[in-house]
């Protein structure tokens, strides 16, 4: 009686020599996309939410550790439920229900996310994630047990079955990588990716519903398209927030590298151009001029302490204000940029002009490791939302900047740093990583957190060689300027240490500085 009792309790099977060949192709199909779905939204999730948290380490930790969980999770519950009836349409009802929560993680991306913004970056960052994408990658994730156990005719066979649908769902995964990497984020908004993704899995679900199954499936069908249609239109129909007071949207466009917009002022002939919400530099199209201090002082330190400037490099375009700036001054100027979506913006609203300078899209670094010829002055100008990229800001990426200079030539860095004590990690180990490649360092500031500037060369000491020219300069600009330009300062020898490719833990160190800006500026930005 106990072993009748133990094989009553066994589920009713769907044995896989009843499964279709038709049947089993498509659930191979289900098994690739849903692979494919679970890499696109972890990488798309990290951007969805790097208007808010930015891209540092921390974020992406947070991404990938809800996508594990959520996998492990799913694995787990999709063992148990499949042990307890192998009713594929069960499987298709919750493929269907990660596609609803996938569509409802455009409109609730922004109120979560700043919901969480108070919190410090590590936590806010997860419980984000977390909120968002835990559940739809969690049902997502039950596919694989599920079919496993469904297709599988005898234990002799399990191996087999389950190694062939695990390479299905990894080729998924691959295919899903390169098309969200090459394809989909360059040319296309996060949302309409989320939504298309979404749009897919609903269709998978729908397919089965009225091909494969059971009981009134034209009814469960429609019922399954009308929830999708519903959800879909109100998305489509929703008004996308795009309320920054005081501003109006010019154009927005996303990149392999952040969202850009470029918005103007509503009272004043300014336009800005926002990467992942944050202000990188803003431009007075009736003078033609900046209106950030740093585009000036970048200029007038590099000509201050440099002999003479006959070629410069940019690590850097930004929007292109300061390698105009020499250019028009006759200085040969290469310019080497990351992110190709800049360049086509710098062009419309901020008076770039690729044809003035010798413009190259690659990171710093690599051009570094070819640099085509020695130059007078290297400004380095590399931000990644809130940050500079922290492999610029090594002993051996200062070395390959090093190597790029003529004899007495010179480095100038923009950076965003603190000099206030406790908080002085970043820019002391700055200090410390220049000082051990070039023999003068020096830093300018106009206050003690926000902007710093550092100037390096091999000259034996750094003097003031030529007088900057302060007519060039927004009126009003001249005052920081002028402040930043007279103001040097130091760093407590104590504090920080020396950033090489192996060990480079800023990031971690300077992490609540980096928290605060960030909430400043997208503060300042969204509300």
């Amino acid at each position: 009686m106990a072993k009748r009792r133990d094989m009553n309790d066994q589920p009713p099977a769907t044995p896989a020599a009843a499964l279709t060949p038709g049947l089993r192709r498509f659930l191979y199909l289900a098994s690739a996309i849903c692979g494919a779905a679970v890499l696109i939204v972890e990488i798309l999730g990290a951007k969805m939410l790097a208007p808010y948290f930015g891209t540092s380490h921390f974020v992406w930790t947070a991404q990938i550790a809800v996508t594990l969980i959520s996998l492990s999770a799913g694995y787990y519950a999709g063992g148990w439920f499949v042990d307890r009836t192998c009713d594929l349409g069960r499987l298709f009802s919750c493929i269907f229900g990660a596609a609803i929560y996938l569509c409802l993680t455009v409109p609730l991306c922004r109120p979560v996310a700043e919901a969480c913004l108070d919190l410090k970056l590590a936590v806010g960052s997860l419980l984000a994630s977390s909120f968002l994408f835990f559940v739809p990658l969690g049902l997502l994730a039950m596919t694989s047990p599920f079919l496993v156990r469904v297709m599988t005719a005898s234990l002799s066979g399990v191996g087999k079955q389950a190694g062939r649908l695990s390479a299905i769902s990894t080729f998924g995964s691959v295919l899903g990588t390169v098309m969200i990497g090459y394809f989909l984020i360059p040319f296309f908004p996060n949302s309409v990716t989320m939504l298309c993704t979404s749009g897919v899995l609903a269709v998978l679900a729908v397919v089965y519903a009225i091909v494969w199954g059971r009981g009134n499936r034209v009814r469960s069908a429609l019922g399954m398209v009308l929830l999708a249609g519903g959800a879909a239109a109100y998305l489509v129909l929703l008004p996308e927030d795009r309320t920054m007071p005081g501003y109006s949207e010019i154009e927005r466009a996303n990149s392999n590298f952040g969202m850009l917009q470029v918005v103007k002022q509503d009272d004043q002939p300014y336009y800005f151009l926002l990467n992942d919400l944050l202000r990188q530099n803003g431009y007075d199209s009736e003078h033609h001029q900046s209106v950030h201090s740093f585009t000036y002082l970048l200029n007038l330190l590099s000509h201050a302490y440099t002999p003479k400037i006959s070629n410069a490099l940019f690590i850097g375009m930004g929007v292109g204000i300061v390698p105009m700036q020499f250019a028009r001054e006759g200085i040969i100027t290469d310019v080497v940029e990351i992110n190709p979506a800049m360049v086509p913006m710098a062009e419309r609203y901020f008076d770039f002009d690729r044809k003035k300078v010798n413009l190259t899209i690659d990171d710093g670094r690599h051009f570094l490791n070819r640099a085509p010829r020695q130059y007078d002055t290297i400004i380095l100008d590399a931000f990644v939302g809130d940050s500079s990229p922290s492999h610029l800001m090594t002993r051996e990426a200062f070395a390959a900047m090093h190597s790029a200079l003529r004899p007495n030539g010179t480095l100038v860095i923009n950076s965003f740093g603190d000099l206030r004590a406790d908080n002085d990690y970043y820019t002391a180990s700055l200090y410390k990583t220049l000082s051990a490649v070039f023999k003068s360092v020096k830093i300018h500031a106009a206050r003690d957190d926000g902007n710093i500037f550092f100037v390096a060369s091999d000259q034996p000491q750094l003097v003031t060689l030529h007088q900057p020219d302060l007519t060039t300069v927004h009126p009003e600009l001249v005052e920081t300027v002028t402040r930043a330009i007279q103001r040097t300062v130091e760093t407590d020898p104590r504090h920080g240490r020396v950033l090489t490719d192996d060990f480079n833990p800023v990031e971690f160190y300077d992490a609540q500085n980096r928290e605060r800006l960030r909430r400043e500026l997208v503060a300042s930005t969204i509300h």
